[in-house]
């Protein structure tokens, strides 16, 4: 993989917890415009590499790179900054504000950020307004939340609010999004929704990079798959080459090829 392909790299990262080491050693690199899974047995260390990635934990050993950018050193706000999007396994909503309102918060606003425009509501801030609201009923439209605009995020069900969320990281204009466990929990006629939603993501040009225990899904819908184990890589490729690869076969099921398929 070429730099010029390479949106995200993580090289050599380690994170360690009183003696424990939920992510030693890790390299990888994200491809532009590809669907990525992150995938391993429960305690494989998903959600503290996702964790690093964001800046909500940082890392011992190690560094990642966004672009040109080294970030494990920063802020999660400036990371999100840069160009990272995120969504959690447990969905973080204001259940109190409508789903248009949730997806306004992750909007920036610039033109009306000073003290003067916000105390005399200036037209520069009450065009942005009308921008990002426009901008927020577009969003809602890619997930198919338009007609739940106005509905409040806690009425929703799981899935719309899972929808939601990936809706407002997509506030960000992330590069890459880090998506949580996307299908966990969804009714299986929404699943496939949900697939072509991230599919269509994808296709305009954004990276996914996303965290999922279903073996049938994620198999038909990363393009490219890297496998932790007791915090280390043990494989990375192609679906087709990860359902062959018998350490993964090892980690998940023992002897057991055939669950792995």
């Amino acid at each position: 993989m070429s730099e010029a392909q390479t949106i995200l790299s993580v090289s050599a990262l380690s994170k360690s917890f009183d003696g424990v080491k939920p992510v030693e050693g890790v390299s990888f690199r994200l491809q532009n415009s590809r669907i990525t899974a992150l995938i391993g047995p429960n305690g494989a260390g998903k959600t503290t590499m996702f964790n690093l990635l964001t800046g909500f934990l940082r890392a011992d050993d190690g560094d990642i790179h966004l672009g040109g950018h080294r970030i494990n050193r920063l802020s999660p706000y400036r990371i999100a900054r840069l160009g990272i999007g995120r969504t959690f396994q447990n969905i973080r909503l204001f259940p109190q504000m409508s789903a248009l309102e949730n997806v306004l918060l992750g909007l920036k606003y610039e033109r009306g950020e000073s003290f003067w425009a916000a105390l005399w509501q200036s037209k520069a801030m009450k065009t942005e307004e009308r921008e990002n609201t426009d901008k927020a009923v577009e969003l809602l439209k890619m997930v198919g939340l338009t007609a739940k605009r106005d509905e409040l995020a806690g009425n929703l069900s799981y899935g719309q609010r899972k929808l939601l969320e990936i809706a407002r990281a997509l506030a960000l204009q992330p590069k890459l999004l880090l998506l949580d466990e996307p299908i966990a929990g969804l009714f299986p006629g929404m699943i496939p929704e949900m697939k072509r939603i991230l599919r269509e993501l994808r296709d305009s040009g954004r990276t996914i990079l996303f965290i999922e225990h279903d073996m049938r899904t994620l198999m038909d819908l990363a393009e490219w798959i890297i496998v932790l184990n007791y915090g280390k890589k043990i494989a990375e490729g192609t679906p087709k080459q990860i359902q062959q690869n018998e350490a993964v076969i090892t980690a998940y099921l023992g002897r057991r090829r055939q669950g792995v398929a």
